[in-house]
Parts: C-alpha cells; sequence; structure tokens
C-alpha cells in the first residue's frame, strides 16, 4: 500500500501528484483540492441518494462503478438495490459527508452520478429531467436553442425548470416533482414534454431514440427517471480540462460554453454559495393532461429494441 502523500478528515491520501488522466492538465491532487473545495455543495446534492462514480485508475480506461469494493472503509454509508437488468442486489454507496467525498477522491473517482430517488424511496422520483445532446460535431448554442423549446413546454403547464451544463457538450433541465407523483406519471410527463419540445421545432429537436435517426437534431432524451443517474450539479467529468457540470441562469445560457466551468474555476465561482440549491424551486404538481399524453406515447428504449429487431429481420430478409 503507497504512504500517505496527508491525511484529511482520517483520510489517507496517496500519490496525489499523478497526473489524474490523458488531456485533463490535472494532477489527482488536483482532483482532490477541488472535491475537498466544494464538499458542502456537492455532498448536498448526492446525500442519500445511490451513486455511482466513474473513477479513472492509471493506464485502464474510465469506468462506472456501481457496486463498492470490498475494501470500502466500513463508515461510508451503503444501500442495497435490486438491480432488475442483472438481477441482483447492488450496494450502493451514499455519499452523506466530506470523509466519504475525500475517500472516492483518492480513489480516483472523477465523475458523481446520483439516482433521481432516494434510498428508501425507490418508487418516488424527486426530479424530473430532460437531457439534451447535441448532434455529432454540434455546437452548444443549437443545445441552447433546443433548452429554450423544453422552456416554452414547461411553461405551457405551469412548471419551471432550472438548467445545468452536463460537464460534457450538453444540458440537463430538471423539474423538482411533488413527492406523492408515481414514477410511472413522472416517466409519462417526461416524455410528453419531450414530445411537445419537439413539435415546436422538429428540424431542431428530435426524440428519436436511435441515433442513426437524429439527422443532425438535437436530441431530447426523456428517459432519465427514477433509479436512472445524471451527473451531480459540480461534478467533474473526465473530459480534456476536467468540465464541470454547472448551473445557469436562464438569461445567461447564450453567453456561455460548457468549458467555462472547470475544476480550477469553479470553486471560485461558487464561493461558498448553492447555485443550484438556490435557484430550484419547490416540489410542483404534474398537469394531468401533460400525464396521460405521456401514458400513450411508447417507452423509447423498449421502442428502440423493437425496431432494431425490425430492420434487423428486414435487413435478412433482403439479403436473402
Amino acid at each position: 500500500m503507497a504512504a500517505a502523500d496527508e491525511v484529511r478528515d482520517g483520510v489517507s491520501l496517496t500519490n496525489l501528484d499523478q497526473p489524474l488522466f490523458d488531456g485533463a492538465e490535472a494532477s489527482k491532487r488536483d482532483l482532490v483540492d477541488y472535491l475537498d473545495a466544494v464538499h458542502e455543495q456537492l455532498v448536498g446534492h448526492l446525500r442519500d441518494r445511490p451513486l455511482s462514480v466513474v473513477r479513472v485508475l492509471r493506464g485502464q480506461a474510465p469506468f462506472m462503478q456501481k457496486n463498492v469494493p470490498r475494501y470500502t472503509p466500513e463508515w461510508v454509508s451503503t444501500v442495497s438495490v435490486w438491480a432488475e437488468t442483472s438481477r441482483r442486489e447492488v450496494s450502493y454507496a451514499l455519499c452523506n459527508d466530506r470523509r466519504t467525498l475525500l475517500w472516492f477522491g483518492n480513489q480516483r473517482a472523477v465523475e458523481y452520478h446520483p439516482t433521481l430517488v432516494r434510498a428508501g424511496e425507490q418508487s418516488r422520483p424527486t426530479h424530473l429531467v430532460l437531457d439534451l445532446d447535441p448532434p455529432e460535431g454540434g455546437r452548444f448554442p443549437l443545445v441552447v436553442q433546443a433548452a429554450e423549446l423544453v422552456r416554452r413546454a414547461l411553461a405551457d403547464v405551469r412548471l419551471t425548470g432550472v438548467v445545468k451544463t452536463s460537464g460534457a457538450k450538453g444540458l440537463h433541465i430538471f423539474v423538482p416533482v411533488d413527492p406523492a407523483t408515481p414514477m410511472e406519471d413522472v416517466a409519462a410527463a417526461t416524455r410528453a414534454l419531450a414530445a411537445r419540445a419537439e413539435r415546436f421545432d422538429p428540424a431542431l429537436a428530435t426524440t428519436a431514440f436511435i441515433r442513426d435517426d437524429r439527422g443532425g437534431r438535437v436530441f431530447l432524451d426523456p428517459t432519465r427517471v427514477g433509479g436512472a443517474t445524471v451527473v451531480a450539479a459540480y461534478s467533474p467529468r473526465v473530459r480534456p480540462g476536467v468540465p464541470v457540470s454547472f448551473p445557469v441562469d436562464w438569461p445567461d445560457l447564450g453567453a456561455v460554453t460548457p468549458a467555462d466551468f472547470t475544476l480550477r474555476t469553479v470553486p471560485a465561482l461558487l464561493d461558498g454559495t448553492d447555485p443550484w440549491a438556490e435557484r430550484m424551486p419547490g416540489p410542483q404538481r404534474l398537469d394531468a393532461d401533460l400525464v396521460a399524453e405521456g401514458h400513450t406515447i411508447p417507452i423509447p428504449r423498449v421502442q428502440a429494441m423493437h425496431e432494431g429487431r425490425r430492420r434487423a429481420r428486414a435487413r435478412r430478409d433482403a439479403a436473402g
């Protein structure tokens, strides 16, 4: 075991001067220092939510870790969640304090992806989320234009959302929902909002889940629901320069780029504040007609699976 370079909050920090990853232009120390500087804000948005992290170990490709490793300290809080796809219990960490966050930093965990539900409340999403992704080679202003379509769709049903950069090339729009709202209704409302935004400008935005069908348009992804994860506000990303997912006021979207918010710039921008929490409205009730419309829209992943099989059959038939 490597000797500790230093100890913070009882956590031994090692190999701090190693490069973080290719293109980061930052060291492991820079990551740990950043996480420590924003720990109050970041932990506030991770607390009590099953957490997946993206780790970057030396000489390996980045990987997402859901199940906590066997060597996880006993003081790291965990929760067991049944994973339907893998048919097993997954033991997720709950990053509820500075000490746990520093431990993750020492494990070279760069990205922090909490679920949209809290531990023990797996059927009650706290937020409705639309994830906006630009087309390949698409510029950020296209995503900003698409976000305004979503904002218009929200306003039409008297909902208020807040927006943040994804830390990559896109945007995340969050709408807090009434905690009594069933997950199926939140999922339906998300699909309906994406469809309504698409109808405002189908040349700009699309809900096509199959990438080849998007035709150079911004993808309005309505699949981030409930047990799904979304990168947290203030989380770094494994991207050149280590950008950070960061909240932006709606009027300022056209004046920023995702690269403005990085591991190096964000602590000073925050200066002890938490704009994501400050801008977040209270829980909102979903419009009944919106929910009803959403229940008529097929679940994208299921629809894409069936369509993929249909196309495969058609190719086989054409070849035979």
